[in-house]
């Protein structure tokens, strides 16, 4: 595979992808909320994180079976299916399911769209590589709020998910395209889950960087399941007004991710810029709580800071993962990945808990308190010295 060209075909195929992702995922929790009250909202996130851990859990078996190509071809239409049903069912029930297929499918191109984009990066380059990818990504989730802002109206939900269809049909255009640049045929290694999982935990940097991907994934569940009911519903912001907020917060992601992963490159600087990260998102995520403000200008200022260090977690996350890991090692890919369900389980879990108990407005104070641990252990994170 010509790397360059390789590259570019992954980039514009991950914003597309990105773009079918993003345009329901900040108003899936509300069209949920069309069949169920609040505080059922969760159990759709709980359900659809149980199947995506049972179906990542065989997803190694799959790819170093058919292929990385083929699995991945397969996934994509299982996601245009389902949302093709998806918003054309009206009993609840049948809603749940095929809600949480989509969930699911979701999660999984992303495992393959890993593997393509591993397959063909240098190990001293992985910090700009990964960040470039992420950029590409982010400008998708970046355009998405303020356009679904308008889009949507009152609750024109369905017609965002259609949306959704055609971003991914164009994903998936361009990779049968490009089938003989992204066909593989390497020897995948392949273990069980349970002897994948003793040994991150017998290395400590595997562990704490999983870790650290359970924190920042536990955040982006929370604040994407719960925060825009929050504007909606308890502030009583517009969709158009949430739109263009969501539009705002999402700058950092686009801005700093690149320079973060150069940095990354050149200094071996993952600690530094992580620690960093987490004491704004610990920061911001606190004011969550604390803010009792209703202008909207305060509100997109803190959710700006918030993906600052979210970005800047996320960046070194993804930098340092896929430094000390190799293509070949698809469990670790694969139990990676795995961390987002299992978040959005325990963060969607979490918050159906605390909803019964307290106002919404508790679980971001609680979300700040858990993520304190995330400055011990990029604490215990072992430097990397890139090997040119």
């Amino acid at each position: 595979m010509k790397m360059e060209k390789g590259m570019k075909i992954l980039y514009f195929m991950a914003f597309f992808m990105a773009l079918s992702e993003a345009f329901p995922g900040y108003i899936k929790s509300s069209f949920v909320k069309e069949y169920v009250p609040a505080y059922w909202v969760g159990l759709f996130f709980v359900g659809s994180s149980l199947l995506t851990l049972f179906a990542v859990n065989f997803f190694p078996v799959l790819i170093k079976r058919f292929s990385n190509f083929k699995v991945a071809l397969s996934v994509i239409l299982i996601n245009i299916a389902s949302i093709v049903f998806l918003i054309t069912v009206q009993d609840v029930y049948w809603f749940f399911v095929f809600f949480i297929i989509f969930e699911t499918a979701l999660i999984l191109r992303w495992i393959n769209m890993d593997i393509f984009l591993e397959r063909i990066t240098a190990n001293p380059t992985t910090g700009k590589t990964r960040t470039l990818y992420l950029t590409y990504k982010n400008v998708g989730w970046l355009i998405s709020p303020v356009i679904v802002g308008f889009l949507v109206g009152a609750s024109n939900y369905r017609l965002i998910y259609l949306c959704s269809i055609v971003f991914l049909t164009i994903a998936l255009i361009m990779m049968i395209a490009q089938k003989k640049r992204l066909r593989d045929d390497l020897d995948y290694e392949h273990q069980s889950t349970w002897k994948t999982i003793r040994r991150v935990f017998q290395r400590v940097s595997l562990r704490c960087i999983f870790s650290i991907s359970f924190l920042l994934q536990l955040f982006y569940s929370i604040a994407v399941i719960y925060m825009p009911i929050y504007l909606n519903q308890n502030l009583g912001f517009s969709w158009q007004t949430i739109g263009l907020i969501f539009t705002f917060m999402l700058i950092p992601f686009v801005v700093l991710e690149i320079p973060a992963g150069i940095i990354a490159d050149k200094y071996s600087g993952e600690k530094k810029i992580l620690i960093l990260g987490f004491l704004i998102l610990i920061s911001s995520t606190a004011l969550f709580f604390f803010t009792k403000s209703t202008d909207p200008i305060v509100w997109a200022i803190i959710l700006f800071l918030s993906r600052c260090g979210a970005s800047l977690i996320e960046a070194m996350r993804e930098s340092y993962f896929f430094k000390i890991i190799d293509v070949e090692d698809i469990d670790y890919i694969n139990l990676f990945r795995d961390i987002r369900p299992l978040a959005y389980l325990v963060g969607s879990g979490f918050g159906v808990l605390v909803l019964k108990f307290l106002p919404l407005e508790y679980i971001f104070l609680f979300l700040a308190i858990i993520l304190i641990s995330g400055l011990f252990l990029t604490a215990s994170l072992k430097r990397i010295e890139n090997k040119r």
